[in-house]
């Protein structure tokens, strides 16, 4: 009876302190988190709280586990399991902590600098470094794990018996993978793109949504997500609409009538321009850029803040154009002309009477 009784108390008084250990330490985070509202550390750490019950609880057992007075054959199977949860746990806890102090540093940098383009580009760089500390720490505790079991360290002297040709096949089985890693950082730290900017990616315009070490999400106009590998904004040609600056500048392009009043349209458009909210205020123009037997070109050249204000600045000016042009001008809108041929003596003649 005292066999069982002896582990029970032992692991039933570890968990015990391990929780009310674990409990104290929600309790100081959730009073800091109240205390200093402008920062979201403390509330992020809470979430590490479930890893660190296991880590405790581990610990408390180890430190008492003698006193369990268990067979040499239980002893080495809990002791087995009781590194494994060690290990699992610490890498959970690590990555909570990461996850914390990444969140909390691009929290803090975003209130703090009024440049959404550096915001952006931090933002990106400590998104990427916490996939890459998460890919890192699961490979480590993985191995770790495995490595417990005797099974696995004969295979591993094995294999490092053989690791130069290992070495080889690897490198080339894993070039993809290496090349989007080190694309991954190149974006990352080379400032090339970064989440929230607008880009042409295979003729699509969309906003970077997501980064990882892999690869990069676009959201497109119309909810679609393109998904790209990061090497190829590395190996191909893209447009950053966001790179040095979000003013763009669009045009419209309008196919009239030769007897279109371009004066009055080009005031008119000026109208259009300076009323509308989407307008930054920087420049407008309104030219003829071409001419047809039938047509001219007209191009009106409009700039805004973001793709979006850009976009329906657009939309709205040409609406507004043709509609105005519609009610006050109509004979400037494209039209078949039929001209009667001056009538000769010849023909006068030849008209039947």
């Amino acid at each position: 009876m005292e066999n069982v009784l002896r582990p029970l108390v032992v692991f039933g008084g570890a968990l015990l302190l391990a929780y009310v250990l674990a409990w104290a330490v929600d309790r100081t985070l959730v009073r800091l988190d109240r205390r200093h509202p402008e920062t979201p550390m403390w509330g992020l750490l809470r979430g590490g709280r479930v890893p660190l019950q296991a880590v405790l609880f581990v610990a408390f057992v180890s430190g008492f586990f003698d006193s369990t007075h268990l067979a040499k054959g239980h002893r080495e199977t809990v002791d087995l399991w009781l590194r494994i949860i060690l290990i699992a746990a610490s890498a959970w806890l690590i990555l909570r902590v990461v996850a914390a102090i990444t969140e909390t540093a691009a929290a803090r940098y975003s209130g703090a600098t009024h440049d959404r383009a550096r915001a952006r580009r931090v933002r990106t760089q400590l998104t990427l470094i916490q996939r890459m500390a998460t890919a890192v720490v699961t490979v480590i505790a993985v191995a770790a794990v495995l490595l417990q079991f005797p099974g696995m360290k004969t295979f591993g002297t094995s294999m490092l018996a053989s690791a130069g040709v290992l070495g080889i096949v690897a490198g080339i089985a894993a070039q993809s993978t290496l090349g989007n890693l080190f694309a991954g950082l190149s974006i990352a730290f080379g400032d090339l793109v970064r989440i929230g900017d607008e880009v042409v990616v295979d003729g699509e315009l969309g906003t970077v949504d997501e980064i990882t070490v892999s690869y990069l999400v676009v959201l497109t106009w119309d909810e679609r997500r393109i998904t790209m590998p990061v090497s190829y904004f590395t190996n191909q040609p893209f447009e950053n609409w966001s790179r040095g600056g979000t003013q763009l500048t669009g045009t419209v392009y309008l196919h009239l009538d030769h007897a279109a009043p371009i004066a009055e349209i080009r005031a008119r458009t000026e109208e259009l321009v300076r009323a509308s909210d989407h307008w930054d205020g920087r420049s407008w123009s309104l030219v003829v850029t071409d001419t047809t037997p039938t047509t001219v070109e007209v191009r009106a050249a409009v700039t805004a803040r973001t793709s979006d204000d850009l976009w329906a600045l657009r939309c709205a000016l040409r609406e507004q154009l043709l509609a105005w042009l519609r009610e006050s001008h109509p004979e400037a809108l494209p039209g078949v002309r039929f001209i009667q041929p001056p009538l000769t003596p010849a023909r006068e003649a030849a008209e039947p009477r």
